[in-house]
């Protein structure tokens, strides 16, 4: 079954051009099955551009997938279609104590502030609390993922010497995990940030298992709670030209900013990008799905 969207999303156009199997609201309604309710909190600049992303992921599987689309009542966006999150997102406060089988909660781009100083941390702390209760696996997203570790666990980020930029090896610590099932020993992913949570004080947490890291040994995916939470440094939803619009517009604005590694065709920028990640992309995300359509109560209910 696929992915059940409003047929005027911007996404629903594009996933279609791509035969990625979408529904409209009518037709869904019609289906006898319960279909599984997928959250995302869409924190990225790149509004649309991100829907499109994940959507695609989650739109690969036989299960039929309801999206909620969630915005930060806090927080005023400024990269999103006029009218778009008034037409297409909803505010936490209106989704209170409704559950979830799973919830998605994006990167963003205030990685060097403190989180206390992002204008939403308050009203994502309460996101936080309200998905231990009423959401069955929920998957933070690279800076997602920090804030959720420091929240939850009292994880520190740390600054990198350097941007970690590009696309990279990385481990299967634990292969039997349903997250990794038909994973390599070694797989790439993309990386575009420029800190990461602290590995020492993650090792230090009883309750946190690294299920996938870097040949150095940086965390990749971290999992708490069987898999009920679920924190990814990094981007496996990326698509071709995402690092390369990064780059292009680190550059256009004087940030400095080396060109990302394992990246371009022969390392040349003007060269095309050569995509190497996309398969385990969505394989872990029909993994992930999987994990929560097996795992979740019937009754939904329940969660509450």
């Amino acid at each position: 079954m696929p992915i059940n969207i409003p047929q005027d999303l911007p996404a629903f156009s594009e996933l279609v051009r791509e035969n990625v199997f979408v529904m409209a609201s009518e037709r869904a309604g019609k289906q006898d099955i319960r279909p599984m309710k997928v959250a995302i909190v869409n924190l990225m600049p790149t509004t649309v551009t991100t829907e499109i992303q994940l959507l695609r992921l989650l739109g690969n599987t036989p299960l039929q997938v309801d999206i909620t689309l969630l915005r930060m009542d806090s927080h005023e966006t400024h990269n999103a279609p006029p009218g778009h999150l008034e037409r297409f997102y909803s505010s936490i406060a209106k989704i209170k104590k409704k559950p979830f089988d799973g919830m998605i909660i994006t990167g963003a781009p205030v990685e060097t502030l403190p989180f206390s100083e992002v204008d939403y941390w308050d009203e994502l702390c309460e996101l936080f609390e309200y998905s231990k209760r009423h959401v069955w696996s929920t998957l933070h997203i690279c800076w997602g993922a920090q804030a959720g570790l420091y929240y939850n666990y009292g994880i520190p980020k740390i600054q990198l010497p350097g941007k970690l930029f590009g696309i990279f090896s990385h481990n299967v610590n634990e292969k039997r995990t349903p997250l990794f099932r038909g994973f390599d020993d070694m797989f790439l992913a993309p990386q575009s940030r420029r800190t990461e949570s602290d590995r020492e004080s993650i090792n230090a947490a009883s309750e946190l298992s690294v299920q996938s890291q870097t040949p150095c040994g940086s965390p990749f995916i971290v999992t708490a709670r069987n898999c009920r939470e679920i924190y990814i440094n990094g981007h496996l939803e990326y698509d071709q030209f995402t690092l390369d619009e990064e780059y292009r517009r680190d550059k256009a604005k004087g940030i400095p900013v080396s060109m990302p590694q394992n990246y371009y065709r022969n390392d040349d920028p003007a060269q095309a990008p050569v995509v190497r990640w996309r398969a385990h992309a969505h394989l872990f995300f029909s993994n992930w799905l999987n994990y929560v359509y097996q795992e979740t109560p019937f009754d939904i209910s329940e969660l509450t």
